[in-house]
């Protein structure tokens, strides 16, 4: 090679310049036919390996069709027919020897049982009535609107108990009561032994056709008690409707002439009424109006019974005249007529009581006697008109 051969451009001294189109050509059909080598050779290189049959998969997928017939309707079975069920056979169970049902089933406890009152009273029936209920409804029709309505039970006043033996009354044949008073009493008592005084007071009013009567005792350290009588006076004296006790609570009686009978809030069973009852206050007062309208009517020895009712029962007192006597008293010496109750039971109270004449047959003195000795005695010690 003679030394006159040209040298390149670049490694010359002089100014580069662009190579020619063809080398640059030939460049990139270089550089694509090296990226095609290495994508055809050497694929596995990059990523997990893979089996057979992911790469059949990947290069023919399968597609599998399944058709899905419809089966015909099912036809109706009919159910071949029961057997008829043969009649049970019992067998009588022998004498004195339950039979096994009877020994399951328990007897019914009475005790829950609805309870019957066959003593109510039942409501009348007619043929008419009985007709239509037993008539057969015609079909379609409303057998409730054809039903006859329901008759509800008629409530019914309690029975008035029936009067007790030996229950009766001394008939008035006339009555003079006093006009309104307060009586004041000296009181002396014993009980269980023990001697105590007291002051008692009885205030009688009577207002055209009612009257009220009260009697109260008061001591010292023992409190105080107080009995009340209300009621209508008629032509046979006084007509109680309430009596009431109080001490530390109180007790009542009520006078039910409409229904012939006395209740009693101490939940006692109630007594009869009958005409011309009295209770434990105006008894006394009634005795000295019958002494006052007739005495020629109760000589010496004569008997007055009158139907008295307590807090909680009711009795008849009967009383024996007996002669007068004069009584000293704090009000004074008088002469008083003396009625004697003398007690018929074991734990009866014998009642003596005294009646002036000369005071309009007012009580100016009354002891009461228990069945054991204790006494109350009332003593009258003064007289206040209203």
């Amino acid at each position: 090679m003679s030394g006159s051969a040209t040298a390149p451009v670049w490694a010359s001294g002089q100014s580069r310049s662009a190579p020619p189109w063809r080398i640059l050509g030939m460049l990139a059909v270089l550089v694509l036919a090296v990226h095609t080598l290495v994508l055809r050779t050497t694929p596995d290189r990059f990523g997990p390996a893979t089996d057979a049959a992911s790469a059949r998969s990947r290069l023919a997928p399968a597609f599998v069709t399944r058709s899905i017939e419809t089966p015909p309707p099912a036809k109706a079975v009919q159910p071949p027919p029961a057997p008829a069920a043969k009649p049970a056979t019992r067998r009588p169970a022998r004498p004195g020897k339950p039979s096994p049902k009877e020994q399951e089933t328990p007897a019914p406890d009475a005790s829950r049982q609805p309870a019957i009152d066959f003593a109510a009273p039942q409501p009348p029936q007619d043929s008419g009535t009985l007709a239509a209920s037993e008539a057969p409804a015609s079909p379609g029709a409303d057998t409730d609107s054809m039903a006859p309505p329901a008759t509800p039970p008629v409530p019914q006043e309690p029975a008035a108990p029936a009067p007790p033996a030996g229950a009766n009354q001394t008939p008035v044949t006339a009555m003079a009561l006093p006009p309104s008073v307060r009586l004041a009493y000296k009181m002396t008592g014993q009980a269980k032994g023990m001697t105590y005084h007291a002051n008692a007071e009885l205030d009688w009013r009577q207002t055209g056709g009612s009257y009220d009567a009260r009697m109260t005792v008061s001591a010292l350290f023992l409190g105080s008690r107080s009995m009340a009588s209300t009621g209508q006076v008629d032509a046979g004296g006084l007509a109680p409707t309430r009596f009431s006790d109080k001490s530390r609570s109180e007790v009542a009686a009520h006078f039910e002439a409409d229904k012939a009978r006395i209740t009693f809030s101490a939940n006692t069973p109630a007594v009869p009424w009958i005409k011309g009852a009295q209770d434990r206050v105006s008894v006394f007062l009634q005795l000295g109006g019958m002494l006052a309208g007739s005495p020629a009517s109760f000589p010496v020895g004569s008997s007055i019974s009158l139907y008295t009712v307590g807090p909680r029962d009711a009795d008849t007192w009967t009383f024996l005249v007996e002669a007068e006597e004069s009584v000293s008293l704090p009000f004074g010496d008088i002469v008083a007529l003396k009625l004697t109750r003398q007690p018929r039971r074991e734990y009866d109270q014998k009642v003596e009581i005294w009646y002036a004449p000369s005071l309009g047959y007012l009580p100016v003195r009354n002891k009461i006697t228990q069945y054991n000795g204790d006494f109350v005695d009332q003593q009258l010690n003064s007289v206040n008109k209203f």
